[in-house]
């Protein structure tokens, strides 16, 4: 047995992070894909998805009590990586050192998915609509009914975590279970694929506008995509003659410089939005552009504006539309 009666020594939360980010950088020299949770604050998450999964995992009475202790982990940027994909959570956190973390959920029964797609009947106008959060309070206690909705079960859920502790549910467990609801916050389409199941089949057929793509495919109407995402999108001779112009204006946002602005905040795509006055998804697809972007005259004079702002200026702002 150690000096220390079996326990690590305590290090501070600053230390294990540094060494943290120390090790995840090699996995990332290496060819990992790193996706740290980021920017989460005291409400963990902010939107619909995110906060309607957590208040889920709330309503079990062994989740309930063992859950908080993660909060603390996922707050202070201790999950260092979160995948999810179909069926599995796969994350690494970090605490006395790296601990792997596995979270297994079992796909959603074609029965109880059809009977989910019954009961939202002609409820749902749109993917953007519903990825969104705005659709009918009827439509959202049908999506996140205890038993019946889209959301996993304690009994459809396995919980794995290379650290000593023997408690299924412990702290780093808890804390990449918060980290899902910190991800729905940007990417609430994981929620559907975690489940295994096709967010579109929840649409009512014809009720999106939509135009006919290649080979037959549907796509959203570019109109609707430019008033969600808040960007002109360009034809193809336009994207052509711009991605040859040698240089660009300085006014100009690029998708480097939003991320950019966005990390210097030290802000979660959610928090950034609420500054600029847009939409979440649109935080995501402007950081994710090549070159310049072509934004709508409302969030380009957005991003002049928030461009100027010095940190404490920018949350002042964050806090000043919460409060609204």
């Amino acid at each position: 047995m150690s000096s220390w009666n079996g326990w690590a020594p305590y290090v501070p939360v600053a230390q294990r992070r540094a060494s943290a980010l120390r090790q995840m950088e090699k996995l990332r020299k290496k060819g990992k894909k790193i996706e740290p949770v980021e920017g989460v604050g005291r409400s963990i998450a902010e939107t619909f998805w995110g906060r309607a999964w957590c208040s889920h995992l709330e309503k079990f009475s062994d989740y309930a009590n063992r859950l908080p202790r993660g909060r603390t982990y996922v707050r202070n940027g201790s999950v260092c990586h979160l995948e999810i994909a179909e069926g599995a959570v796969d994350a690494v956190v970090s605490g006395s050192e790296l601990y792997e973390v596995s979270v297994r959920i079992k796909k959603l029964p074609k029965n109880k998915w059809g009977d989910l797609k019954g009961r939202c009947t002609r409820g749902i106008g749109s993917l953007l609509e519903l990825l969104q959060g705005r659709v009918s309070e009827s439509v959202m206690q049908v999506v996140t009914d205890r038993d019946r909705g889209l959301f996993p079960h304690p009994r459809e859920i396995d919980l794995d975590c290379s650290c000593p502790d023997y408690a299924d549910m412990c702290k780093h467990v808890a804390a990449v279970l918060y980290g899902v609801g910190a991800r729905l916050d940007d990417k609430p389409e994981l929620l559907f694929q975690l489940r295994g199941v096709n967010p579109e089949e929840l649409v009512v057929e014809g009720a999106v506008p939509e135009v006919a793509g290649r080979k037959g495919g549907r796509r959203i109407a570019e109109g609707d995509l430019s008033e969600v995402f808040g960007i002109e999108l360009a034809g193809k001779q336009e994207h052509l003659k711009r991605s040859k112009s040698p240089t660009l204006r300085p006014s100009v946002a690029t998708g480097e410089a939003v991320a950019a602005l966005r990390r210097k905040f030290s802000m979660s795509r959610s928090q950034f939005a609420r500054v600029l006055g847009i939409s979440i998804p649109a935080v995501g697809v402007w950081e994710k552009k090549k070159g310049a972007l072509s934004l709508r005259s409302r969030s380009l004079e957005a991003w002049k504006t928030v461009s100027r702002m010095g940190v404490d200026e920018a949350w002042g702002r964050l806090r000043g539309a919460e409060a609204r």
